[in-house]
């Protein structure tokens, strides 16, 4: 029970924090993935960069306090659900219009 909310928690966080670098870009890292004469579609990977630094920071915790094997797996399989909801979600990806 403890690792499920352990797994909740962290899969929150992870997607907070994706949103929020999706939608605040710090680090302007952006990549143009198509264009056309009526739009551009861009990925904004900023969110996706801040919540893997947070994925190692979370990581850097659990080995100083020598959890890593019994909660390195549930951190991981959150960063993993949160990222592949996140893409779902369409975090990131940014269409500008010509117009």
């Amino acid at each position: 029970m403890k690792k499920v909310l352990l797994f909740c928690l962290q899969f929150f966080l992870f997607v907070i924090v994706y949103f929020a670098g999706s939608l605040f870009p710090i680090l302007h890292l952006q990549r143009v993935l198509s264009t056309t004469p009526t739009a551009t579609r861009i990925f904004i990977a900023d969110g996706l960069v801040f919540t893997l630094v947070f994925y190692v920071l979370i990581l850097l915790v659990e080995l100083l306090t020598k959890r890593l094997r019994s909660a390195g797996m549930v951190t991981t399989l959150a960063l993993l659900f949160a990222i592949g909801f996140g893409f779902f979600m369409k975090f990131g990806f940014l269409t500008r219009s010509a117009f």
